[in-house]
């Protein structure tokens, strides 16, 4: 019984995974169509910030109380009541400082004044993304995922009809407002799943007030298990918070205005990295549908089946990769016209395709890692691998290559991480083979 439960719930996700990405990439395109190159420009240059907010917002909560409510040994309502009082804390002072430091951060790390209004806007959603994730997790440790397939879904539908229907008002107006208007949406679209989330919740999980008084010791728990997973996301988004800054004023140093780096960062980020990652949500999709397999095979010692489904997901995920790859290589104008009605980008597309292979590949080899409780090596081959992009990036920028520093650190990176996961990988298995 439990064992269908884990099936069904397992299926849903992969599902609906795959239906909101789907639903996200279309989003892309039509945003990028309505906003127009300069807003593309513009909006790449606070997404590293945004994801940093984003990673913050969240705090890993979705996966920790998940952990908790399915352990069934405290209280569902009350591991939920007592993180309010972490995210509430964490996502206040967040505000606060990127707020209060906007003006800094736009002007004097990134050389644009109009980028300040929007990382002020961009951090409004933060509550409501907190008490999201919250939510979210408690479904998870329940294993119903269906509840968090159906806010996905209703969120980015809001998003698309706000892009037909609206969004060309506000870019008409301005392009600041364009984008402005399409970061404070997301208050609306994580309410909705707020409210979803509450109306799905079982009648008897009913907050008191016994739930909501302050729990030092059970606070002290959840933080220090969202601790570790977060880790990992939060040197990846801090890594992704440089990039701009870095590349900006050593470009700048060494001669080049910020109209080069506004324009081509934004082409790079938001055409050509756009179009190479497409093909991600449906590798992802395909790789999710064995990871559990392979935890599950693992906790029973089972390390036939383990091998067997580590082939098959890496197997499925290059295949598909290749495919991806060669078509995106081969038809670069022809998509970027097709998909953005644009020809920026195809350059840094044809420099980075070839490995964008093994890009595919990370995400699947560092899930399986972790289903094999490697998380904290991923996590510190993502740190140095972070690390590894933003010097050479700095270094490589004073060559007065433009915007390829970048393109060389990205593919360095890649190639870093997905080395070195993967070697970690074959040891272990090797390790268990001849145990």
């Amino acid at each position: 019984m439990k064992n269908n439960k884990f099936i069904k719930s397992t299926l849903i996700l992969i599902i609906g995974t795959f239906i909101t990405r789907a639903m996200g990439f279309i989003i892309r395109i039509l945003y990028t169509r309505v906003i127009g190159t300069e807003g593309i420009s513009l909006y790449t240059l606070i997404m590293p910030t945004y994801s940093l907010i984003v990673t913050i917002a969240g705090f890993a909560m979705p996966i920790t109380i998940s952990k908790m409510v399915s352990k069934g040994n405290i209280r569902s309502k009350k591991i939920m009541s007592q993180s309010i009082y972490i995210l509430l804390f964490i996502n206040i002072i967040t505000m606060l400082l990127i707020i209060l430091f906007s003006d800094f951060i736009a002007t004097t790390l990134l050389h644009e004044s109009r980028v300040k209004i929007l990382l002020i806007g961009a951090t409004l959603s933060m509550p409501n993304m907190a008490l999201a994730c919250i939510l979210k997790g408690y479904f998870f440790g329940k294993q119903r995922m269906l509840p968090n397939t159906i806010s996905n879904v209703i969120e980015q539908s809001i998003r698309i009809i706000f892009i037909i229907f609206l969004l060309p008002y506000f870019v008409e107006k301005s392009v600041i407002l364009g984008i402005l208007s399409f970061l404070l949406i997301n208050i609306l679209t994580e309410g909705a799943s707020i409210l979803i989330f509450l109306f799905l919740l079982p009648k008897n999980v009913k907050l008191t007030l016994n739930d909501i008084k302050f729990d030092k010791s059970l606070v002290n728990n959840i933080f220090n298990d969202s601790i570790p997973l977060v880790s990992g996301k939060l040197i990846g988004s801090f890594g992704f918070f440089l990039e701009p800054i870095i590349l900006s004023n050593v470009l700048l140093f060494v001669g080049y205005d910020s109209s080069f780096f506004l324009k081509e960062y934004g082409i790079f980020n938001g055409y050509s990295i756009s179009l190479l990652m497409m093909p991600s949500f449906v590798i992802t999709s395909l790789a999710t549908a064995i990871i559990p397999e392979i935890s599950k095979y693992y906790n029973q010692k089972n390390i036939k089946m383990v091998n067997k489904r580590i082939k098959e997901c890496l197997l499925i995920t290059l295949i598909f990769g290749i495919i991806f790859t060669i078509i995106i290589f081969m038809n670069r104008t022809y998509l970027l016209n097709l998909i953005y009605k644009t020809n920026d980008g195809a350059n840094y597309i044809a420099a980075l395709s070839i490995f964008f292979i093994l890009y595919y590949l990370e995400a699947p080899i560092s899930a399986i890692l972790q289903a094999l409780n490697y998380s904290k090596y991923t996590m510190k081959t993502t740190t140095i691998g972070v690390f590894i992009k933003l010097l050479l990036m700095f270094i490589l920028s004073f060559l007065h290559i433009g915007l390829y520093s970048l393109v060389i650190a990205e593919a360095i990176n890649i190639f870093y991480v997905v080395y070195k996961n993967y070697n970690k990988l074959k040891r272990i298995i090797r390790k268990y083979n001849y145990s």
